[in-house]
């Protein structure tokens, strides 16, 4: 299992405005949104809330991997890749409810699970 480097979970604290957040289809075509309602739930795995996705959510279901990219305030860019388990219940998706807004539905907690990191070109892991 890997684990973010400690810069970059310090970045994760400090990031500015909302993450982006990319997911394949079965064909290899790229999807990518923004998403606002995302937490680190540990150092192994980042969470993104399924308030709205469509294509996301098809991607995600058919196997996808996924890559999330921050920046922090400072400017500095940060790249998690790896592969993506899809919670409807359990103990992911019930701390998902705990910080997700009551005014989006919550459908699922999309679970990063942490295989790469970048700081721009530099591979961190």
């Amino acid at each position: 299992m890997s684990v973010l480097p400690g810069k970059v979970s310090e970045a994760w604290n400090d990031r500015k405005g909302p993450i982006i957040f990319t997911t394949v289809n079965k064909n290899g075509i790229p999807n990518a949104i923004y998403a606002t309602c995302v937490s680190k739930f540990s150092e192994d795995t980042i969470v993104i809330a399924n308030n709205y996705f469509n294509k996301t959510q098809e991607n995600i279901l058919a196997g996808s991997k996924g890559s999330i990219l921050f920046i922090t305030n400072d400017g500095k860019a940060f790249q998690i890749k790896g592969s993506i388990e899809y919670h409807t219940s359990g103990k992911i998706f019930d701390n998902m409810k705990e910080w997700n807004p009551t005014e989006h539905p919550g459908h699922a907690a999309t679970a990063l699970k942490v295989e790469e990191v970048y700081s721009g070109a530099e591979k961190l892991l």
